[in-house]
């Protein structure tokens, strides 16, 4: 528990103690006084029954106006989410309408728009390189704003997007060592990754990158929830005047999620990209909320005054 105004409990407590004493010393000159007039009290104890209840009223009083606040451990949806988008150029293909990317970025905005305000959103673009075009805060219009700047370009690598996710997670650079070894960053188990993308890694001899980068998330209890995007039949795409045909590979989409306890949601249609913000839950995090006390010790204190007059009234027919 803590106290916003220390000083005032000292100085209640003083006032408590100081009526306190008065009480125990009036009370025991009453009591000579009767005693020397051969007068019996009756009731013993229970006749400063009243008087005791004020003080203790008094005493709750003086420790409500402290300020006191207890920290209670409340599980909520809370942490980090970093959406990672692919944005190279194919998912510029249209077997989603109208194409891949503005598929994913309507994907994004439903899942942006379903988290609560505890939940700081970031947003990471990649293709061959990553970006952080949003860093990751509460005002969930940064990310929306980034979402909507997306644009088509360059290749595709899935290793990079994970370490550039997990860069805007930490706030400092991650990357994999010259000598192979991945790199400590870390606990970040409230951190979550939604990658968007349609699993095409830029070159075959990229995979052993895109296991060792999943392989740092999954060391930094950072879970990464993959959404595949296109189907499995494909379409063609023009890039620099060439016609490429680019389909959905799920493979590797599937070990990333599987490899850091996260999950692979394939989305075939854009009905199905619609429904992700339901489907990716986010894990729950204890964090202290402060609970006030004031009140509720106000309200003690006014029923132990109310008792402690009433008493004193009954039995003496006086207030003090």
């Amino acid at each position: 528990m803590t106290l916003s105004s220390p000083l005032l409990l000292a100085v209640g407590l003083l006032v408590t103690a100081a009526l306190a004493w008065a009480a125990v010393v009036s009370a025991r000159r009453r009591a000579a006084a009767l005693a020397a007039a051969g007068v019996a009290v009756p009731g013993g104890r229970r006749t400063y029954l009243g008087a005791g209840l004020t003080i203790a009223g008094v005493g709750v009083l003086a420790i409500a106006t402290s300020g006191p606040t207890a920290m209670l451990p409340v599980p909520r949806a809370a942490g980090t989410v970093i959406l990672a988008v692919d944005v190279s150029n194919s998912m510029g293909a249209d077997d989603i309408a109208p194409n891949r990317l503005a598929a994913a970025q309507r994907a994004a905005r439903a899942f942006v728009a379903a988290q609560p305000a505890s939940v700081d959103i970031g947003v990471v673009a990649f293709e061959q390189g990553a970006l952080t075009t949003a860093r990751p805060d509460a005002d969930h219009s940064i990310a929306l704003k980034a979402i909507e700047r997306l644009k088509l370009t360059g290749g595709t690598s899935l290793g990079t997007a994970i370490l550039g996710s997990l860069s805007a997670i930490t706030g400092k650079q991650v990357a994999i060592g010259r000598d192979g070894n991945a790199p400590d960053i870390g606990y970040w188990p409230s951190a979550t990754i939604v990658m968007f993308s349609d699993g095409q890694n830029r070159d075959p001899s990229q995979d052993t990158d895109v296991e060792r980068a999943a392989e740092v998330a999954q060391k930094a209890g950072v879970h990464i929830h993959t959404v595949g995007v296109g189907t499995t039949a494909g379409a063609t795409v023009q890039v620099d005047g060439y016609h490429l045909q680019t389909s959905l590979e799920e493979d590797a989409l599937t070990m990333i999620a599987e490899t850091t306890g996260g999950g692979y949601h394939p989305a075939s249609d854009a009905a199905r990209l619609d429904g992700i913000a339901d489907t990716i839950d986010l894990r729950l995090t204890v964090s202290d909320e402060p609970l006030p006390l004031a009140g509720g010790l106000i309200g003690l204190a006014l029923a132990l005054l109310t008792a402690g007059a009433a008493l004193t009234v009954l039995r003496s027919g006086r207030v003090i």
